[in-house]
């Protein structure tokens, strides 16, 4: 959320021969979202992480032979700020996003490219929201959009999948969970893998997993996971995976975090990840190469674990 009273100005002027520069120029100051007053004036609102772009702006200017000025500013009118908010209104992106989504019949799309489609329309969004500095109604609408869309597309395209639940987060010992039998639904993919590898690496290691064809047949003394009517499964805001994580108390661990968020969007979209890409393809990968459900598991560990030495390696690297 950007601050409603405080604004950075970058005045810029670069040598008319330097043409490269100017589209860099455009081209980064358009990704925050910045406003061009007029040639070489830009306005962006005072946030997190704001200044710092616009001071890297200033940088890449003046080492390209021009000339940079960052400077807070302010109206003398303070109904100006209003004015000033008007020009980062984002509504009419959003009603072009709404707009397509709701023509949209999930039925048509062929179940090998939903995914893909799915994804290219998340990370338009989250495109818009990047540049969305004052977030109001067309932003939920088109959460809102995108999220009835989604569900739509799991309905046709993965029936077996859990319905989100309501229920209650319990907080539970990590103690009382050990040496278990944990099971879950035959062919796992993105959510089940990364919620059995969380529970082997920092739950239970020595969890004994079993991989059923319904979830009707998980008997009483085994711990359920990702199905309807399992111990642990979805939450209308969480994946199993993050589920599992709050339930044992592990949001406090950045990487694991980090994993959560790039699991919910490949299981169910949402905020695109940076890595989603290669971790979806590796993963792919795996499951067709091996039939086995155990064996999938052990090569999805490693996985997992690799993205977890990195994201433990960089704590501050961008995920979206």
């Amino acid at each position: 959320m950007s601050s409603q009273n405080t604004w950075l100005l970058l005045i810029a002027s670069l040598p008319t021969a330097q043409t490269a520069a100017r589209m860099r120029l455009w081209r980064a100051l358009k990704t925050v979202g910045a406003v061009a007053l007029r040639d070489g004036v830009y306005l962006l609102p005072q946030a997190e992480g704001a200044a710092e772009a616009l001071a890297a702006q200033a940088d890449e200017i003046r080492a390209a032979g021009g000339e940079a000025w960052l400077l807070v500013a302010a109206p003398l009118d303070a109904s100006e700020h209003g004015a000033w908010r008007q020009l980062f209104d984002r509504s009419a992106e959003y009603a072009e996003l709404i707009d397509e989504v709701r023509v949209i019949d999930p039925s048509a799309w062929p179940s090998s490219q939903a995914t893909r489609r799915m994804q290219a329309l998340w990370r338009r969004h989250a495109q818009i929201v990047q540049t969305d500095h004052f977030p109001g109604e067309s932003q939920r609408q088109s959460q809102a959009a995108l999220e009835t869309l989604q569900t739509a597309l799991l309905r046709l395209t993965s029936p077996d999948e859990p319905h989100p639940r309501e229920a209650a987060i319990e907080p539970l010992a990590i103690a009382d969970h050990r040496g278990r039998t944990w099971a879950t639904r035959a062919r796992p993919w993105v959510d089940r893998l990364a919620s059995a590898w969380l529970i082997r690496r920092c739950i239970d290691p020595e969890a004994r997993f079993r991989w059923l064809a319904d979830g009707a047949a998980c008997k009483r003394s085994w711990l359920g996971f990702d199905f309807d009517g399992a111990r642990f499964s979805h939450t209308p805001s969480r994946v199993t995976y993050e589920t599992l994580l709050a339930s044992f108390g592990l949001e406090a661990d950045p990487a694991l975090l980090r994993i959560g968020a790039l699991v919910h969007f490949l299981d169910v979209g949402g905020v695109p990840v940076a890595q989603a890409s290669g971790i979806e393809a590796a993963l792919a990968g795996l499951r067709e190469h091996l039939t086995d459900d155990d064996a999938l598991l052990d090569a999805a560990c490693a996985v997992f674990d690799g993205l977890r030495r990195a994201l433990d390696k960089n704590p501050t690297e961008n995920t979206a």
